[in-house]
């Protein structure tokens, strides 16, 4: 039995593990798929206070200082979550190592995945031209033409890490201003001049041969060629490994105040808050320390 299992290692689930631990609290992380969760896209993090790296950079020095207190952490997912009411209320974990685990206590910081894009071809194409992580793939890129769709930070931060890499970027984007960007990321890519954008326009199909990705047709009827084509446009929260009984907002984020009895969630699966590094953390320190006053409560 487990005081309290983290599911996700995020920046929101390595905070929690660390204050969990640290507090003398027998402590799981149970670590999804890829230790750090979104950091892992993140190729040049500058607006997190004491800290200029990379994301993995992070993610791993946050694992290590975790561990250093006594956290386990398991590269492992959950499949389910129930909530035993016994003499003393648990949850029961089955994750897909097959192993069940159980903990008086769970702290939901699964984060979120990209949205996917609904354009005739995107998924067809998905290894083949069409990706959702520029600094996964964007290596197969080197001098060619390539699309990013998006107009938010991720999108205009891809567009500048594919800036490096690709002959050419063109931006996509179905609005008439990055509203949504930071200036300090909008005034680097006006200032990059291997990178253009496309105002108030969506893909309506991406096209190619067996060898990938060779052009896409706008929602004007536009043929532009490009050799690959990355998409930036929002995030939807991994919760499909919950009930129904567990409320969600329009994005699947969970909403904190509905939750029961010893389970909390933190980081980009919590709904109303930004999306940001600095944000997980801030909120995985506190639900880690309402989870820590709950269990020296009911000893």
């Amino acid at each position: 039995m487990y005081d309290v299992i983290i599911l996700g290692s995020g920046p929101a689930g390595l905070t929690a593990a660390l204050y969990a631990s640290r507090a003398g609290k027998k402590t799981l992380v149970l670590g999804g798929d890829q230790l750090g969760g979104q950091l892992n896209v993140i190729h040049a993090l500058e607006n997190y206070p004491g800290f200029i790296g990379t994301g993995p950079e992070l993610a791993a020095f946050m694992k290590k200082q975790c561990e250093s207190f006594g956290a386990e952490i398991v590269m492992a997912s959950a499949k389910t979550v129930n909530s035993q009411q016994s003499t003393v209320n648990s949850y029961k974990i089955v994750a897909d190592d097959g192993i069940e685990y159980e903990s008086k206590t769970v702290i939901i910081a699964t984060g979120a995945k990209p949205r996917k894009m609904d354009a005739a071809g995107a998924r067809e194409f998905i290894g083949r031209g069409v990706s959702y992580c520029a600094t996964c793939d964007g290596f197969f890129y080197s001098d060619k033409d390539v699309i990013v769709v998006g107009g938010g930070n991720s999108a205009l931060s891809d567009a500048l890490y594919m800036a490096n890499i690709a002959k050419s970027v063109k931006i996509i984007y179905r609005k008439g201003s990055f509203a949504r960007a930071e200036d300090v990321v909008v005034k680097r890519v006006e200032e990059t001049e291997n990178i253009s954008v496309l105002w108030n326009t969506e893909i309506a199909e991406i096209g190619g041969s067996d060898m990938g990705v060779e052009f896409v047709i706008t929602n004007t009827g536009e043929k532009i060629m490009a050799d690959g084509v990355f998409i930036a446009i929002g995030h939807e929260a991994n919760t499909d490994y919950l009930d129904e009984s567990i409320k969600r907002d329009d994005a699947g984020r969970l909403v904190a105040s509905t939750l029961p009895t010893g389970m909390y969630v933190a980081g980009d699966v919590r709904a109303g808050i930004k999306l940001q590094v600095a944000t997980a953390v801030g909120w995985g320190c506190e639900v880690a320390m309402d989870c820590i006053e709950h269990l020296n409560s009911n000893k």
